[in-house]
């Protein structure tokens, strides 16, 4: 095993993950701007406001990520009206299309995760608020919102380690994350094993970071609303 090699790359690879964070980052909170009204609208009985959320969300979640970004960097770009118009110099970006890929995929998942919670909702919380007077927009601040986040906290932490391993597809369009970092150590060095395990290793770590992140986040919010 060449390990001198790894260890000399060792700040490619740090570059590589602190790269991995921020694509990370971004797509989550966007994400989770895009997902949180969606959500809402989602839950409605109103079909002519539900379903165009569900043709999103069903789109998103039926279709390889992959092929999203790839239909957004290089799909977009064949098209002379997107190269004349003045959204160009953000979509010729492969760090903007990365970004926006990954946020409209994990807001799609985020966006069933939070609206099947909504649904789940005891139907006691709802006609307590009701009786207090709260008004609709009230009611949704306060108690319905904060409700299903709470509950939607396991399944919206398998979201988040899996968008964790879902950046390694931005090393495709030329961003040199963690991926990016491995295959730039195979293509120079030729040691596939070594390059590639380096950066499983880093995975792993950001993994466990992330699931030891959430495990606190649901003692700290969920446990208390569990039946003893």
């Amino acid at each position: 095993m060449n390990l001198d090699a790894i260890v000399e790359n060792l700040p490619l690879y740090l570059n590589g993950a602190w790269l991995t964070l921020q694509l990370l980052l971004i797509s989550l909170v966007a994400g989770l701007l895009i997902a949180l009204p969606l959500a809402v609208l989602r839950s409605l009985p109103s079909p002519w406001i539900s379903r165009p959320i569900w043709l999103y969300t069903y789109v998103f979640r039926g279709t390889p990520m992959l092929v999203q970004l790839f239909l957004i960097y290089y799909g977009l770009g064949q098209f002379e009206w997107m190269q004349q118009s003045a959204l160009w110099p953000w979509f010729s970006s492969a760090w903007f299309c990365a970004c926006l890929c990954f946020a409209l995929n994990t807001g799609a998942y985020t966006t069933e995760i939070i609206a099947g919670a909504i649904r789940a909702l005891p139907a006691g919380e709802i006609e307590a608020a009701k009786a207090m007077g709260m008004s609709r927009g009230v009611m949704l601040r306060r108690i319905v919102l904060p409700a299903a986040l709470r509950r939607a906290l396991p399944a919206y932490s398998n979201e988040a380690i899996f968008m964790l391993h879902g950046t390694s597809l931005a090393s495709i369009v030329t961003i040199m994350d963690l991926t990016g970092a491995a295959r730039t150590v195979n293509s120079t060095y030729y040691i596939p094993f070594e390059a590639f395990i380096t950066a499983a290793v880093f995975y792993f770590l950001m993994t466990l970071v992330l699931v030891g992140l959430f495990h606190k986040a649901e003692a700290r919010w969920l446990k208390p609303l569990l039946p003893r």
